[in-house]
């Protein structure tokens, strides 16, 4: 498989992010239009229906390093949220309890990640957590 340039990759992603894609529920794009390295993304999730998450917009940091895609991104959640993978204090997720991240490939992307976040909100272990007040946000 051939190898493809981190920054061919990252605007790949970033049409794809600006076109949008699914049905709305993830979405993600640049954090600072002018950043060359394309380093820095916001992403949002819109919780999943029938769950503690349903009717909140969970607002994310992704940070693509020098290595992306071959190494995985870090990712933040902005707004608190109570789920196993997410650390309580930060809101990091844990590449070690994410398994995408724990077994990352580099044909992932931000939008599939973003998807099996959401998917885990909506997993039953999961969907009737009880969660931090809406639009609490990480210091």
């Amino acid at each position: 498989m051939a190898v493809v340039p981190r920054n061919f990759r990252l605007l790949e992603e970033l049409e794809k992010g600006e076109k949008g894609f699914g049905n709305g529920t993830c979405s993600y794009g640049l954090a600072d239009a002018e950043d060359i390295t394309m380093s820095t993304w916001n992403a949002t999730i819109l919780g999943p229906a029938n769950s503690t998450y349903e009717n909140r917009i969970y607002s994310l940091k992704i940070v693509c390093g020098d290595k992306y895609p071959q190494s995985p991104p870090q990712i933040h959640f902005l707004t608190q949220i109570h789920l196993p993978c997410v650390n309580a204090q930060t809101g990091q997720v844990t590449p070690q309890a994410f398994p995408p991240l724990a077994s990352w490939r580099s044909d992932y992307t931000m939008e599939s990640l973003l998807v099996e976040l959401r998917r885990m909100m909506a997993a039953p272990a999961n969907r009737k957590l009880p969660q931090p007040d809406e639009g609490a946000m990480y210091a």
